[in-house]
């Protein structure tokens, strides 16, 4: 190799070894924290007293199957919507004075944490409880309100209301209170969701708790 070669073969070797160093430590640095749902379960069934946090199973009862109709049942859901709905009570998306200040008190890996126990947890099975609204709750979750341009809520969370994890949450067997009250807060603009705010605002109050018995009934 000509001398006059080597001091620049020098310099470009020791660039590129750092420029390697360096991208080996970014990607490590930022690999995701694994969830750890013993964790969650734990911070679920037994809160933090040292930093105000209560005991989440208060509210939304053993391994997340609510019994207190005004709660959501979150057994079973998607770890993905958890965790996301737990980040937007900390913002704007959804303000909640009972939800907010605890979600705020959560650490990051806290809520990935729990939201993974929760997914895991098994969802006991709900009933439609009005006969006379049933026709219509079913079709409109299968079918939708053509008229008023309404898709089929199976569109999007599954013939058995199963949902599609990362993008649509787990619905089956919520509670009828609860789900009126979503649909409600969407259609008021209470709580933000463009899809949702957009097909609730079609919607009669009426048609809203008819499709939410049927939710409640679905497995």
């Amino acid at each position: 190799m000509n001398r006059a070669l080597v001091p620049f073969v020098k310099t470009m070797l020791v660039a590129a070894i750092a420029v390697s160093g360096a991208a080996f430590a970014a990607d490590h640095a930022a690999a995701p924290t694994k969830a750890d749902p013993a964790k969650g379960g734990n911070l679920y069934a037994n809160g933090d007293a040292a930093r105000n946090i209560p005991a989440c199973v208060s509210c939304h009862g053993d391994a997340g199957n609510s019994t207190i109709v005004d709660n959501p049942r979150l057994a079973g859901q998607h770890a993905s919507y958890l965790y996301k709905q737990l980040v937007g009570f900390t913002t704007a998306d959804r303000n909640n004075p009972v939800m907010t200040p605890f979600a705020k008190a959560l650490t990051d890996d806290e809520k990935k944490d729990i939201a993974a126990y929760l997914a895991s947890t098994t969802p006991k099975q709900g009933t439609a409880k009005n006969k006379d609204t049933l026709d219509l709750g079913k079709k409109i979750y299968r079918g939708g309100i053509f008229e008023k341009g309404v898709p089929a809520c199976a569109s999007c969370h599954g013939p058995t209301g199963a949902g599609i994890p990362v993008q649509y949450p787990r619905i089956a067997s919520q509670h009828l209170n609860y789900t009126v009250a979503a649909l409600t807060n969407f259609k008021s603009g209470a709580r933000k969701n463009p899809q949702m705010q957009t097909i609730a605002k079609k919607m009669s109050d009426e048609e809203m708790k008819a499709v939410a018995d049927y939710i409640a009934g679905l497995k």
